[in-house]
């Protein structure tokens, strides 16, 4: 487990560094145990309020196994899902969402809203707290700097 979040706080890093909010996120095949699908946050970058780490992780996946959905599949994200996040994990039909960090403020696998207890078509199985200390200094730092910028202007 700790090897796959360890890759999404990679790609955390690396969003971190193009001045993104640092998540990162993973698509495991867990037959294999290949990573079929990476993203990062994009949305300062692409302009577009789609592109979470989850939606470019999802994307980059249905593309490699050449479907919309992602059996036996996993997710690995540095931070608790938001909403859209869950719809795209639910629709995809992954199996497994695995997150670090809980997000209290729009969290929407645990914190805010339990959104894969809803009574939808498919419910993934949810892990939260993974290397959870790592994926919540990422988000500390980031926030950090960006108050200290802020208030140097």
């Amino acid at each position: 487990m700790d090897k796959y979040m360890s890759r999404a706080l990679e790609l955390a890093r690396e969003a971190f560094d193009e001045g993104e909010v640092p998540v990162g996120a993973v698509v495991v095949k867990k037959t294999t145990g290949e990573i079929v699908g990476e993203g990062r946050n994009m949305r300062e970058k692409a302009k577009n309020a789609l592109a979470h780490a989850e939606i470019m992780a999802i994307d980059e996946a249905c593309r490699t196994l050449g479907g919309w959905r992602l059996p036996e599949c996993a997710i690995y994200v540095t931070l608790e899902p938001c909403p859209m996040c869950c719809g795209a994990i639910i629709n995809s039909r992954i199996d497994n969402v695995i997150f670090g960090a809980y997000d209290v403020k729009s969290g929407s696998a645990v914190s805010v809203q339990k959104m894969f207890e809803l009574p939808y078509n498919y419910r993934p199985e949810v892990t939260g707290g993974v290397m959870e200390e790592e994926c919540s200094a990422i988000l500390s730092d980031f926030f950090r700097q960006l108050r200290e910028k802020k208030s140097r202007s």
